[in-house]
């Protein structure tokens, strides 16, 4: 996510700001509230992800990564020095992760069995969100204010490529066989298609009906991309030809989305505290099934594909003041410390 979006504390100002309840139970659909992981501490956080094969949950918190085991639901460790960090790509086949510190305009190269730095790696400007590429075994730094992406070898641990993007660049997704990276271009409203091979940008494509789009995540089988628009919809785009071929509508404040290959199930999560679950009937049919509510400002997400569970960031706010009075103020809401926590839903 941009750098707004780190910060959470303001991006919690919108309308009335409540201290939010335990989580609601969604009906007429198949994800239901499961429980929740304490976190704690102090600060924003960003993006979630999950390492599949190695059990973890990775969550990135203030100035640190918390390590939380799937299996258990328990914070297990945690991976500090990385200031403004946005979040960590898994790198399986390597054990490793890579963060993406935004404040230091470096990527951390992390040995998941130790949780230890093993080096750092300079970047463009504000690196955002991050994505490991198997093919090549490289990881794509998507620079925010830099307006480009950094290509690190992931065994190297050396930068081999920039690539400018001409626009903000947000979530991304990769097709190692076509030999794709994609990205989203937030404030030009389209998605970039970049060669894993030559390391250019060899398409652009727009996203209407969609606007301004964060969330993205791939359907590699049936070359489908889902990306998240801030003008409210979930549009479905053919990877192969950037033709926008369905789109449903999804809450307000869209960041995260994320796609089950054993379920055909999209899903965007919003900041008004609802999770949009589509089905993909057909490669151009995609059908709302579920509007889960979740919590509000929880709007960053990441799905266990072995267990079909979504898990997202949230924490409890106070009501400012003004606010409370009802004198109209616009004050942003003070996050209630030590509120942090992790919500799981699933269909179990």
């Amino acid at each position: 996510m941009k750098t707004t979006h780190f910060q959470f504390l303001g991006a919690m100002a919108f309308g009335i700001a409540m201290i939010v309840a335990s989580p609601l139970y969604a009906a007429g659909g198949p994800y239901h509230f499961l429980k929740e992981i304490p976190v704690g501490g102090e600060g924003g956080w960003d993006y979630l992800s999950v390492d599949e094969a190695g059990r973890r949950l990775y969550v990135s918190h203030a100035s640190k990564v918390v390590v939380i085991d799937l299996d258990k639901g328990t914070v297990c460790g945690e991976i500090t020095n990385t200031p403004g960090v946005h979040g960590l790509a898994v790198a399986p086949d390597l054990q490793r992760g890579f963060t993406s510190n935004g404040r230091e305009n470096t990527a951390s190269i992390v040995d998941l069995k130790t949780l230890e730095t093993l080096s750092k790696v300079d970047t463009g400007q504000n690196p955002d969100s991050m994505l490991y590429e198997p093919g090549q075994r490289e990881v794509y730094m998507f620079n925010g204010r830099g307006q480009s992406a950094t290509v690190i070898d992931a065994k190297a641990g050396k930068v081999v490529a920039t690539i400018p993007l001409e626009g903000r660049p947000e979530f991304a997704g990769a097709d190692t066989k076509a030999g794709r990276v994609y990205n989203n271009i937030e404030d030009k409203s389209e998605v970039v298609a970049i060669d894993t091979k030559a390391h250019q940008v060899v398409n652009h494509w727009p996203i209407a009906p969609g606007a301004e789009a964060s969330g993205m995540a791939i359907d590699v089988a049936h070359h489908r991309l889902f990306l998240g628009c801030g003008n409210k919809l979930m549009v479905m785009m053919d990877s192969e030809t950037g033709k926008v071929v369905a789109s449903v509508p999804i809450g307000d404040g869209v960041d995260a989305n994320a796609f089950d290959p054993g379920t055909q199930y999209a899903f965007a999560s919003c900041r008004d505290g609802t999770v949009t679950i589509a089905h993909e009937d057909a490669p151009d049919k995609l059908t709302v099934v579920q509007t889960l509510a979740t919590e509000r400002g929880s709007r960053t997400m990441t799905l266990d594909p072995k267990t079909h569970r979504i898990y997202l960031g949230a924490a409890k706010f106070e009501v400012p003041a003004e606010v409370a009075s009802g004198s109209g103020g616009r004050a942003r809401p003070k996050m209630v410390p030590g509120s942090f926590k992790v919500l799981v839903y699933g269909m179990e």
